[in-house]
């Protein structure tokens, strides 16, 4: 498939005119073809136009033909083949086996979807049937479902150019509970999103969707992102990048005449605490896997290990030596964009020359464009009073902090803002004081984990990928995992209605099959339920 540099709104490819925007092969620096025009504030109006024209219709499309839209875009992706893998890789700088993998992710999030839209659970069906005779007032037939908000406008990511980004878990989710997307592409991967929004486009058209299902848009500035944000058809936005580029939607959307949900994943330092006896016993394994995790992917993931708790000690100078052997060894790796790049370099500074703190390890030096990965560390006092060194630091850079007891290292883990992941290290021998950890942590973080690094997330029933602020804008909800789809549904209770206006799912005979809750109890699907409204 050729590449236009073209928008993609609705069924339509046009020529954006407010500006260009050009990738550039961070391996290389070279800049890559063609340019790709920027949408107009008239072009976003049409998409948007388009999504609200679009809304009513598909989200009531039957269950199996939603499902049907989101195992058709995984196939029009796996059917792109080479062209795809060879475009993000050049746009960003991962390599070949990372952007494979990741597409697989991408397939499996959307199928996963599918397998939510057809079980229906997610409508979150109740039914409590009159009861006329109750005293000493009767009861109201009182049915409820979950209905989609209304489009949704989402950010491509620059870390995760496909899973996160056109078809990426935000995307899957809003099309899985029936709400039209807009998506603004992230301006570092241009390519890949106009391959995978042709893909999406593709899907909608061969199963008759409504026109404005999908649109994708580029932005030469931060006008059409900034004017997506405020378009009062838009009812929801998902967005996975800075902590200021976040906070700047988040504004945005508090502003309007209608406030709305902006579900963004921001900032974390994901926490690792190491608890005294498995450091005693297992230092040097643990200090190899930190470096591995570090290292990942040039520490590019937002759940990259950026600090270290440990009661200082020579069990903790073993830790720091296995990983200070294991970082040496690392090559430096290509990063994202010129601008990412900088910005690690920026963060890696700051932490070098700041007084109370000590370099404990650098990797190998690279090329342009390419990250050494740094370890550092400080004390637990130093920590608690330069808040400049909580700051993440986006790549492969972590801070180890020097705690002289547990009580002072229960004391850091209170002084955290929220966090996606914790990750603690123990043994049978730490439960007692690990468990009296546990509320600080889960009063902080969206995802708890043992004896292991959180640079991998499942996409599963059960993930979280969320976390309080900072860490997200709302820490109720998760941006992986089927529970994603509830950031953009919204109850709605039908009050003595009568049958024929009912929507299928909450009439008498339960025709469409579904798990239903009556009178609070739970009825697996096909089981009538009685209707006296």
């Amino acid at each position: 498939m050729n590449l236009t540099g073209e928008l993609l709104i609705g069924r339509q490819s046009v020529r954006g005119t407010h500006g260009e925007i050009r990738a550039i092969d961070p391996a290389s620096g070279e800049t890559l073809a063609p340019a790709f025009g920027g949408a107009t504030r008239a072009q976003l109006d049409q998409a948007c136009a388009l999504a609200a024209q679009a809304f009513d219709g598909y989200r009531e499309t039957p269950l199996a033909q939603r499902a049907a839209l989101l195992e058709k875009i995984a196939a029009n992706l796996l059917a792109l083949g080479d062209a795809l893998i060879a475009r993000c890789v050049s746009e960003s700088g991962l390599p070949r086996a990372r952007i494979e993998g990741e597409l697989g992710r991408t397939m499996s999030q959307l199928r996963l979807f599918a397998g939510v839209v057809r079980r229906g659970d997610f409508l979150g069906l109740r039914i409590d049937p009159a009861q006329p005779q109750r005293m000493p007032l009767p009861r109201v037939d009182l049915r409820l479902r979950h209905i989609a908000l209304g489009p949704v406008a989402v950010f491509g990511a620059s870390n995760f150019p496909l899973a996160f980004s056109v078809a990426g878990g935000d995307t899957a989710s809003a099309l899985a509970a029936g709400c039209p997307v807009v998506v603004k592409a992230h301006p570092a991967h241009p390519g890949t999103s106009e391959l995978v929004g042709r893909a999406i486009q593709k899907a909608v058209e061969e199963l008759g969707l409504p026109e404005g299902t999908f649109s994708l848009l580029f932005d030469s500035g931060l006008e059409i992102a900034q004017g997506l944000v405020s378009d009062h058809r838009i009812k929801a936005v998902g967005f996975t990048g800075s902590r200021a580029g976040g906070t700047a939607l988040m504004q945005l959307a508090a502003a309007r005449s209608e406030p709305i949900p902006v579900y963004a994943e921001m900032s974390s330092i994901n926490p690792v605490l190491l608890f005294p006896h498995a450091l005693g016993n297992r230092a040097d394994a643990i200090g190899k896997a930190f470096a591995a995790s570090l290292t990942l992917g040039a520490g590019q993931f937002c759940t990259n290990p950026g600090l270290i708790l440990a009661v200082d000690g020579p069990d903790l100078e073993r830790f720091l030596a296995a990983a200070e052997a294991a970082i040496a060894q690392i090559p430096a790796s290509t990063m994202l964009t010129p601008g990412i790049h900088r910005a690690y370099g920026a963060g890696v500074e700051t932490l070098g020359c700041h007084p109370q703190v000590s370099t404990v390890a650098r990797g190998q030096a690279g090329a342009q464009y390419q990250g050494q990965a740094a370890l550092f560390s400080t004390t637990a006092q130093a920590f608690l009073e330069h808040e400049a060194l909580r700051a993440e630091v986006f790549g492969a850079a972590s801070l180890v902090v020097r705690c002289p007891d547990l009580a002072t290292m229960q004391r850091v883990v209170e002084s955290l803002e929220g966090q996606l992941t914790a990750a603690i290290h123990i043994d049978e021998a730490d439960y007692d004081t690990a468990r009296s950890f546990l509320p600080a942590l889960e009063r902080r973080v969206g995802r708890i984990l043992v004896n292991g690094f959180a640079t991998g997330v499942e996409v599963s029933h059960a993930m979280v990928h969320g976390g309080p602020y900072p860490s997200t804008s709302d820490g109720r909800s998760t941006s992986v995992g089927s529970l994603a789809i509830a950031r953009f549904l919204r109850p709605v209770c039908y009050q003595d209605m009568p049958a024929a206006l009912l929507p299928q799912a909450l009439r008498a005979g339960n025709p469409l099959g579904l798990a239903v809750r009556v009178d609070g109890e739970m009825q697996p699907g096909h089981q009538p339920v009685a209707h006296t409204g």
